[in-house]
């Protein structure tokens, strides 16, 4: 089973370094999730501060440390800058062998082909760094650009649950998507 012990490793792609984020990091982070088109279809109003950016941050590296999750900042190389973050949100090593992915970009970086990079190398963490044989996303069923992309990237769209996650707005209806290992593996070897 694996154990990160509050440690998250750094994963790089030609492009990105996927590295835990810092409290240094709040104001790169607050331009993403304090943006209304970014944090639409996510399970987080838009931030309206910096030292809100800065407590989430703190949180997810806190359930890093618990075993509960992990979540890479998404860096720009050549510049420094973050421009997004990705993970996973939960996971089950025990049974089910299963993890919950989730991902966001600032606009100004979409259809860039950053997150497909990210995803080049989360990916491959998930299965065979933590052994997970599963891994899903919860996407809201208005994100059709998000759904889309994990379609495009071999996961299979397996249907609505309904009012599966409740919001400062309510409950929440989630189309579920999922990537086996073995469709993973059969993927990468085309």
């Amino acid at each position: 089973m694996y154990k990160c012990k509050g440690r998250i490793p750094e994963l790089e792609t030609g492009r990105l370094r996927l590295r835990k984020m810092r409290r240094r990091d709040a104001a790169q982070m607050f331009a993403c999730w304090s943006d209304r088109e970014v944090t639409r279809y996510m399970n987080l109003a838009p931030m309206i501060g910096t030292s809100e950016a800065a407590d989430m941050i703190g949180l997810l590296n806190h359930m890093a440390g618990e075993e509960e999750a992990i979540r890479w900042g998404i860096e720009l190389k050549e510049t420094g800058r973050l421009i997004g973050s990705c993970g996973y949100n939960t996971w089950q090593l025990e049974g089910a062998f299963r993890g919950e992915i989730g991902y966001e970009l600032g606009r100004d970086y979409w259809r860039h082909g950053y997150m497909t990079e990210a995803f080049s190398v989360m990916l491959p963490f998930g299965y065979e760094t933590v052994g997970l044989n599963r891994i899903e996303a919860l996407v809201d069923p208005r994100n059709l650009a998000s759904g889309e992309f994990l379609t495009n990237r071999g996961f299979t769209r397996e249907g609505l649950l309904r009012q599966v996650q409740h919001t400062s707005t309510g409950y929440k209806d989630m189309v579920m998507y999922s990537l086996l290992y073995d469709e993973f593996l059969r993927k990468r070897e085309k």
